[in-house]
């Protein structure tokens, strides 16, 4: 694709006049960081409030793994996500609808959020890639689930027993209308770090024109209890980066997410969103997609991050990890022999129930394969990663987020 092409995003800012409500929402900056982009924020949705920098934790099939919503109240969660695709496939939103959305299905009160479902257009059309950073699914048994992307939209077959659907940018929007959370996606096309600079410059172009379709449909159904974000596309290409932020800001969505092909190290994600943030519109909130995890907060909030989604604190804990400040890596191996006979309760500094069972004890279930293992892991590391980001907030205020880091 030429650069000429290209510009035709840029050329045509300014066309969109047509602004949703977005009543009940509000994004207020407290404080800001002296020498960084970070910030303290509260962002305001129908279902409450919270703190920003904050973690989004994923509820992908409106439930958490091993958790109820009273537990991840416990641990101290704010916000969690459930999976527009997934959803779509089981139980359906028309039955999700019915049940008073997916507050009233799940019994969680708080805020909510929804993708669009383009994450998995991506995982179904390259099955995963395993060198990409947010490509963290095994989607092998789906890579032949996409039948076409097209300017209409994706269409694909489900893997749960081969039924056709389509996903258009109206037709997600409508089904993140029925599911009922707060904050939702435009709907987006990702790109994998081998698609060339010419598919990755039409994909990003085809995000924009979705983005607008997906504006005018949260328009066209009306009632503003929903807070649409705008995603910001192009791979790991700055120039596509930088057009696809000027779109989303030209754009009355009411949030920046940072999606799509971060590349295939941490030191070029790092780099790209560095250059991203300064462009970032500094009056709305920012979240990023599917990544987050305790040694890579930092660099991310310093770059203008306010929230995070990722699956990483419940996935570990499951497999026996268990996250703690402090250690190497960040984290135990509970199922490492060396807990065997340790009487030491997992987290002696924590006054949440889960933490006073010995590590030997959660040893011994994991070794005979209970469930209660998991559930004692993934509350944990639910409430690590929430203790986390209040320390970092309290930080940015007192502008002590490096020495922070250091522990």
């Amino acid at each position: 694709m030429s650069a000429p092409q290209i510009q035709t995003i840029t050329q045509h800012l300014g066309d969109f006049h047509d602004k949703p409500e977005y009543s009940g929402f509000d994004f207020a900056i407290n404080h800001r960081a002296k020498d960084s982009f970070a910030r303290v924020g509260t962002l305001t949705t129908p279902h409450g409030s919270l703190e920003t920098p904050n973690f989004v934790f994923c509820a992908t099939k409106a439930a958490m793994k091993n958790l109820s919503p009273f537990q991840m109240k416990e641990a101290g969660a704010d916000i969690i996500l459930g999976n527009t695709y997934h959803l779509l496939l089981q139980p359906g939103p028309d039955l999700i609808e019915k049940m008073g959305g997916l507050h009233g299905f799940t019994k969680w009160n708080g805020p909510m959020l929804t993708d669009s479902g383009g994450f998995q257009i991506f995982s179904m059309k390259h099955g995963g890639n395993s060198n990409e950073l947010n490509a963290t699914h095994n989607f092998s048994n789906r890579g032949k689930s996409l039948l076409s992307i097209t300017e209409e939209g994706a269409a694909f077959r489900s893997y749960i027993n081969g039924q056709k659907f389509k996903i258009t940018a109206e037709s997600s929007i409508t089904i993140q209308k029925q599911l009922g959370a707060d904050i939702i996606m435009q709907f987006d096309e990702l790109t994998a770090i081998t698609d060339n600079y010419d598919y990755t410059a039409q994909s990003m172009e085809r995000s924009c024109r979705w983005g607008d379709r997906s504006l005018k449909q949260l328009i066209k159904l009306g009632h503003g209890t929903q807070g649409m974000y705008g995603i910001v596309q192009g791979g790991v290409h700055r120039d596509l980066r930088k057009q696809s932020i000027e779109y989303v800001l030209d754009r009355p969505y009411f949030g920046t997410a940072f999606g799509g092909c971060f590349g295939d190290t941490l030191e070029n994600f790092y780099d790209l969103l560095e250059y991203c943030a300064p462009h970032f519109n500094s009056d709305r909130p920012v979240h990023l997609l599917g990544f987050g995890s305790i040694p890579n907060v930092f660099r991310c909030i310093k770059s203008g991050i306010d929230t995070f989604d990722c699956v990483s604190p419940t996935r570990i804990a499951r497999h026996g990890w268990a996250l703690m400040k402090a250690v190497p890596g960040q984290r135990l191996n509970i199922r490492n022999t060396a807990f065997k006979d340790d009487d030491t309760p997992l987290d002696p500094e924590s006054d949440l129930e889960c933490d006073q069972y010995s590590r030997a004890y959660i040893h011994h279930l994991f070794k005979a394969k209970e469930m209660l293992g998991m559930q004692i892991l993934s509350q944990h590391n639910v409430a690590v990663m929430t203790r986390l980001l209040r320390e970092v907030r309290e930080a940015i205020q007192n502008d002590t987020l490096d020495q922070l880091e250091k522990e």
